[in-house]
């Protein structure tokens, strides 16, 4: 449940989980995320380990004790043995040909070296890495993925160059050190998942000084929005309903709809500020402790009247040199103070730098649309604001301790004097 903060005026409102209560706790039921790519319910899948008994499998160290494998983790594993995971994955054309492009970018520090894909799947990144002129390429996934991983490696005549590793990057064993790491790692608001642990492991365990790790920088934004369309879907609906009044409905279809993060589509139309750089990642330095909580604040102007219904968050990931993006350009020009408060037109069309040294895979609302879309957290009722309104607050961003693979949502945020919080959990 959320913590209750006093209110603007006089300190008698209070509001919980951006909503306005009379002052008594609001209980508010779970329910179970259903995610078209990650998380699966693990009963559906067909288990095919063991078809190939070619796939290398992990072998101990008798001096080194990996960390234990959950039963959340077995069931992640096992979500990620469902081909339509990694169908819609290679689908997703807009990421699936930015990693192809970064690979041929790096050509230079590929070819001839030895390369390792963290959560290879179907192997499609370990493939262009091959044919990329990669000397050895290892493929790593502790899913059943693996097996047919292995499989396509063979019918693309690879074995000699591609070794297929079933099992966790904690287990496995390489017995060289590796030139460069690749792998998709990003999950929902980036950090969903803890995937990037396992890429930061296999950092830490092969990987030679000044090697390379693609992607090689992360950003995480948030922005508020304005969405009124899909609220009068999820919650006005109710007020009639083929003439018969069913707004006794309404408290539960908020309820239902906005308790937990939702992962869908919206347009650049949509935000109401310029976006809020949340964690700047490097993943050549970046800690797994960094990354079990990760808080910053921010403020908001809104550069419209609207209802504020939550907030947006995307990534950015940047295979090379780091990249400045719109949004850094517009936080440095924003951060020096103008006589109206507000940004100037001409930074505000500030692009990228050196476009060409740098490629970027972007999810911002205003780019082509990719499966992982946008996240929003939404409130359970909308705040109007105007034009030139302020908007402040903090997030905090944490791994789940029911299961470190979700997150932890906690936001507090005040505008015109209202303060409000909102906890959700992304699982």
């Amino acid at each position: 449940m959320s913590q209750a903060i006093g209110g603007g005026n006089g300190g008698g409102e209070v509001y919980r989980n951006g909503n306005h209560h009379g002052g008594g706790v609001h209980s508010i039921g779970r329910r179970t995320r259903r995610s078209s790519r990650r998380l699966r319910d693990s009963g559906g899948g067909s288990d095919s380990r063991g078809s190939d008994s070619r796939v290398t499998q992990p072998r101990q160290e008798k001096d080194r004790a990996p960390l234990p494998c959950t039963d959340f983790d077995v069931a992640y594993f096992h979500s990620y043995a469902h081909l339509g995971i990694h169908e819609e994955m290679i689908k997703d054309r807009v990421r699936t040909e930015a990693y192809r492009n970064a690979i041929f970018r790096h050509q230079d520090r590929i070819e001839g070296k030895v390369v390792v894909d963290v959560g290879c799947g179907t192997g499609i990144l370990s493939i262009f890495c091959a044919q990329a002129g990669a000397r050895r390429v290892y493929a790593v996934d502790a899913s059943d993925i693996a097996v047919q991983a292995n499989e396509v490696v063979k019918a693309n005549n690879l074995t000699d160059t591609i070794t297929v590793l079933h099992g966790r990057v904690e287990d496995v064993e390489i017995d060289e050190e590796v030139d460069v790491i690749v792998s998709e790692w990003m999950g929902y608001m980036l950090l969903y998942e803890s995937m990037l642990g396992s890429v930061i492991t296999a950092r830490d365990r092969w990987l030679k000084p000044g090697g390379l790790i693609l992607p090689s920088y992360a950003k995480l934004y948030m922005a508020p929005v304005s969405h009124p369309c899909r609220y009068s879907e999820s919650v006005d609906f109710w007020q009639n309903v083929y003439g018969i009044d069913m707004s006794v409905m309404m408290p539960l279809a908020k309820q239902c709809a906005f308790e937990e993060p939702s992962v869908e589509l919206i347009s650049g139309e949509h935000v109401l500020t310029w976006p809020h750089l949340v964690k700047n990642v490097d993943c050549s330095t970046v800690t797994i402790h960094e990354l079990e909580c990760v808080t910053t604040k921010f403020k908001f102007t809104s550069m419209m009247r609207a209802p504020f219904h939550g907030f947006a968050f995307w990534f950015d990931v940047e295979f090379g040199a780091p990249a400045m993006s719109d949004y850094d350009c517009i936080q440095q020009s924003a951060s020096v103070e103008t006589t109206d408060g507000r940004v100037t037109e001409s930074s505000q069309r500030k692009k990228r730098s050196n476009p060409n040294e740098t490629l970027v895979l972007s999810t911002a609302p205003e780019e082509a649309p990719t499966h992982w879309q946008q996240t929003i957290v939404y409130f359970y009722d909308p705040i109007d604001v105007e034009q030139d309104q302020l908007i402040e607050g903090s997030l905090t961003l944490s791994q789940s301790k029911e299961n470190p693979r979700f997150m932890n949502i906690h936001l507090e945020y005040a505008s015109n004097g209202r303060f409000f919080v909102k906890e959700s959990v992304m699982r």
